[in-house]
């Protein structure tokens, strides 16, 4: 199984096994030898990579690849020009300054989104917005601790692009494979092309 395509639910480890019982990979995805591609957050949704290809997961998820990844995240408060625009040229965290990131604020709630279950917790008195972030690095929880940075805190967070491939079609739970020719072909194109826009 050269790659898989899966949208990681909600509250699902990006892991085949847990101790504690928690919902995993092994719940979505039954191939041997399957290896992540990329980490999400037990509290994130979206786009998750896997394949049993060690070039392929390499090529996917080393550092020198640069491979974009677009998140759309609902965040906290209104975003300001200044907001973006740090997010734009990259803020300090405490393991160092991010790269510059593209940052948008999106007008409404992405059409392609599903309820999320549970539900985010609405509160009347706070207003919230979406942003969509492209980031060309994989920092633990990089995308909600830049958010907070610029005083966005992030309540709900989707990966819809990982290089060239997103999640449409794929409601959660669900997958799509990608043979191994279409794989590297698209890695190749995308390279080629230098932006995901």
């Amino acid at each position: 199984m050269p790659l898989l395509l899966l949208n990681k639910p909600y509250g699902v480890l990006s892991q085949f096994t847990d101790r504690a019982g928690r919902a995993t990979l092994a719940d979505y995805a039954h191939a041997p030898g399957l290896h992540v591609a990329g980490r999400l957050d037990f509290d994130s949704e979206g786009l998750i990579l896997l394949t049993d290809q060690g070039p392929l997961q390499a090529r996917i998820t080393q550092p020198r690849s640069h491979l974009p990844k677009t998140y759309w995240a609902q965040v906290e408060g209104t975003p300001s020009t200044t907001a973006l625009e740090s997010l734009r040229h990259g803020v300090k965290l405490s393991d160092g300054r991010t790269r510059p990131a593209d940052a948008r604020l999106v007008p409404a709630e992405p059409s392609e989104l599903w309820p999320r279950n549970p539900p985010i917790r609405h509160r009347l008195r706070v207003p919230t917005h979406w942003i969509e972030l492209t980031i060309t690095e994989g920092r633990n929880r990089q995308v909600r601790r830049m958010t907070a940075a610029v005083g966005l805190p992030t309540l709900r967070l989707i990966r819809w692009r990982v290089g060239p491939w997103t999640l449409e079609g794929l409601a959660p739970g669900q997958s799509r494979l990608v043979t191994n020719a279409e794989a590297w072909g698209a890695l190749d194109r995308f390279s080629g092309s230098g932006s995901p826009h």
